[in-house]
This record gives C-alpha cells, structure tokens and sequence, in this order.
C-alpha cells in the first residue's frame, strides 16, 4: 500500500466530485450559487483550492453522496489539507513539479523510459550532481545542494514497508555516457546492480541495446507513467524535456504513451538478467 499523499487525497477528491457532477448533470455555475462562490473563484477550487468543510458537506448534499463516501470525502479532506515532505523544498519547485512530487510520492507503481540518463529515483548522489549542476536553465548553482538532496529524499520511496514498484526501460546510451566523468558513472552502474539484487520484488531494470531495432525510435526522450491503487485514480503521465516538466492527465495521451511504454519500447529492451549482465559489462570496460 502506497503513502498518504495530501496532493493524491486532493486529487481524488475532485475526481470524485466531478464524476458526480457529471453523472448528475450539474453545472459549475450552479455549485458557485449553492456555495456562494464567483465561477472563476470555483475554477480555482477545481484546479488548486481545499474546499472548507461546511462548503464541502453543501456540496455533498447537493450532488447526493450516500453518508458512507460523505465521511471518506471528509477524510480526504483532512488528508488533502496536510503538508508533503516536498513543501520543505517549495522554494525550489514550482506548483506544477510540486505537484508531480505529491503523485509520485502516492504512487503504487511507475514505469520510466529513460534513453540518455538514469532515471532520478536510481541516480547515486554523485550522478544526480553532475545532472544537476548542468542543468543551468532551471537550477542556479547555491541551489545545487538542495536539488541534490531533494532528489535523495525522492528514493526513500523504493525502500521500507510500502515499495514503489518501479520499472525502468533505460537506453544503452546512458550506460555509457560519462556523466559526471568515469568514476561517476561507475558508482552509478555498480548503484544499478546493487539495487535491483537488493530490492527484485518491487524494482526491475531493462536496457534498451543499440542493436535493437526501435532503440533510436525515443533518442532524448524521457517519460513516466504513474499508477494507483485505488482504482478511481487513473494512470497519469509525466513527460521531461529540457525545457518543461509536466503532469498528463487526459486519458487519450496517457493511453498512447502506455500502448508506446508496452508495445514499442518495452518489446525492444533486454529481459531482467540480460540487461544487469550488460550493466556489468559496461562496468567492466570502464
């Protein structure tokens, strides 16, 4: 079982508003009247907000919700209203990776293509430092530490009781890249081993060769795709590039990146143990 998270019990607390909302036909400007908001200020409950508990038992009143779901909404709420481990990072992150934090945090399972560099959640201190330190267009450098830090905070979610399941489909390319220069990259690799020996219930590691044939088909690229146990949440995307970082939560682009994930990618990587023999073999080269 995954975490409460404040961001995750938010989430699912409008979800379940706005299935309602659209089971019963209610429009926004009638919930703005019943709770004596303007449309923009309810826009805003919609995107960001916490609805205050008598507004939310109104709102639960008029779209009917049977006294059961009223008291785990009520539940939520409180949830919702908590402060994550990321909000000691708040300035540093902007909402909307804030807000990735807060799903991934609340996440049961998360599959990652990677074609040039480690994904964070298995990045050694050291890798996540080169990483950081040359990425000038969003991190100054009296920041670097902290980035680095937030980034080791981010990996105790792969450990303890309640494991992230984590799949990662990594390019060959960032096996051999010397990110950080050649002892960097053999701590990460050596990182790599050990992790997948330590923890093979809950995390697997699959690398993409440069002799499969759809291996270049994603060169620089980078994505994730999020999974919850309560099966009201969706699968969500997060997709990175150089210039952006952002949640995908329309059912259309995540299903392509899945079918993408499944179908394109994941057909072409190694299995589990032919892949970790390729990780030792790029180690030993070193």
């Amino acid at each position: 079982m995954a975490p409460l998270s404040p961001t995750v019990a938010r989430w699912e607390l409008m979800l379940r508003i706005k299935r309602r909302r659209s089971e019963f036909d209610v429009s926004a400007s009638v919930i703005a009247k019943e709770l004596g908001f303007t449309l923009s200020y309810w826009s805003k409950v919609e995107k960001e907000r916490i609805l205050a508990e008598d507004k939310l038992k109104r709102l639960m009143s008029l779209l009917e919700f049977d006294p059961a779901e009223r008291d785990e909404m009520l539940r939520l709420r409180e949830i919702a209203k908590q402060r994550g481990w990321w909000s000691s990072y708040a300035g540093l992150l902007s909402d909307e990776v804030s807000r990735l934090y807060g799903l991934e945090y609340g996440a049961h399972n998360i599959r990652s293509y990677a074609s040039v560099l480690i994904p964070g959640l298995l990045q050694t201190e050291d890798y996540a430092r080169a990483v950081i330190a040359n990425d000038t267009a969003r991190v100054r450098q009296v920041e670097i530490d902290r980035w680095v830090e937030l980034r080791m905070r981010r990996q105790q979610r792969l450990t303890g009781a309640e494991p992230l399941y984590f799949t990662a489909l990594v390019g060959e390319a960032a096996l051999t890249q010397r990110t950080g220069g050649t002892e960097v990259l053999k701590g990460q690799l050596r990182h790599l081993v050990s992790i997948v020996q330590e923890l093979r219930d809950s995390v697997d590691i699959r690398v993409i060769p440069f002799d499969a044939p759809g291996g270049a088909l994603l060169a620089g690229a980078s994505f994730h795709l999020l999974g919850f146990e309560n099966m009201l949440l969706p699968d969500v995307g997060w997709t990175e590039t150089l210039v952006h970082l952002g949640v995908i939560e329309d059912a259309e682009p995540v299903r392509h990146l899945s079918t993408m994930y499944a179908n394109t990618i994941a057909d072409h990587a190694l299995p589990r143990d032919d892949s970790i023999t390729l990780i030792e073999r790029k180690l030993g080269a070193l």
